[in-house]
């Protein structure tokens, strides 16, 4: 597995909650883990049940095994302030740019910067090691921005080149770059069993394939459980109406005289049936569409209870059976 794991996905197919269920999964047996969030929402707080996210790394959760999951959340102005301390030893100037605001003015004016930023500290702890050589974290699991937008944020040495030909701007851009074009890397793509979404996900792996970053897997979810199957669809489109008023009578649920309570479910029943067997032809279609793209395919369950922190580890439980760990 690669060291540096980012997942995005069209909004609404709970890209959050894949990633955070990945970084879980990824820190199994003693594994550690740092999930890295970049859009400000606190998302992965809310999934941990945990409070608000600060500019600093913070362990949130341990993983079977012993393994542990740290959490941060990437604030553009800090981590600005914090490149120029590095590079240019600013200290309290860099503060008094800070209370002027010349860091949000330099973050808005060049969003290139503001995504080397956000990319640059991930890729930083990807490198990070402690004192004996060893890497401080095993797996680094990035919750990244949406499909339409997960190409032009990674590839920001293509952000930077109008800002920099030269200096430190360009030199941290092509050490990150350096990165999210290796092995290192995999970008996975979360996506569920409908039209847009799916074809948001083909897109966005064409974009990134051009631009030469590295497509992980497809990670289908919320996906619904298998209620009938086609021999069964069949049986519905062709049984006579009034054998399935029969069947509901002989099962207790009102005579079969015409008006009584058995017939009355007859319509309901068979629309509904109707309904499933639609959205069934439709899964099995983008299924289809996906399977042609070239990747790994993993489905996570539908959980009928909700998501919470116990079903986060349960997804977890499920990538790892999967073999995404």
């Amino acid at each position: 597995m690669s060291r540096l794991q980012v997942v995005s996905g069209k909004g609404g197919t709970g890209k959050t909650t894949v990633a955070a269920a990945l970084a879980l999964a990824l820190a199994t047996e003693g594994k550690r883990t740092l999930l890295v969030e970049v859009e400000g929402r606190q998302g992965i707080a809310q999934r941990f049940e945990t409070e608000a996210l600060p500019y600093e790394e913070r362990k949130i959760a341990v993983a079977p095994g012993g393994g542990e999951v740290f959490a941060l959340a990437i604030d553009p102005e800090l981590a600005l302030l914090d490149y120029l301390q590095m590079f240019y030893k600013l200290g309290s100037a860099g503060r008094a740019l800070k209370k002027l605001g010349a860091i949000d003015f330099a973050t808005t004016i060049a969003p290139g910067l503001r995504d080397v930023l956000l990319t640059g500290k991930a890729c930083e702890a990807v490198r990070r090691k402690d004192k004996s050589g060893r890497f401080r974290y095993d797996y680094v699991v990035m919750d990244a921005p949406p499909t339409g937008r997960i190409t032009r944020f990674l590839n920001v040495n293509d952000e930077v080149a109008g800002l920099a030909k030269i200096g430190p701007i360009h030199n941290q851009a092509q050490a990150v770059m350096r990165v999210l074009k290796s092995p290192e890397t995999a970008v996975h793509l979360v996506t569920l069993l409908e039209e847009m979404p799916v074809q948001e996900t083909a897109d966005g792996i064409a974009e990134l394939r051009a631009a030469r970053l590295p497509v992980g897997r497809v990670i289908v979810n919320m996906v619904r459980p298998e209620v009938l199957d086609a021999a069964d669809l069949e049986l519905v489109r062709t049984v006579p109406r009034a054998a399935v008023a029969r069947s509901l009578s002989a099962a207790g649920l009102g005579g079969a005289r015409r008006g009584g309570h058995a017939e009355r479910l007859v319509d309901p029943l068979l629309a509904q049936a109707e309904e499933y067997a639609e959205r069934h032809t439709l899964e099995h279609e983008q299924r289809a569409v996906l399977g042609d793209l070239g990747l790994p395919l993993h489905e996570l369950p539908l959980l009928a209870e909700g998501m919470d922190l116990a079903g986060l580890y349960e997804l977890a439980t499920e990538l790892r059976k999967q073999g995404m760990s």
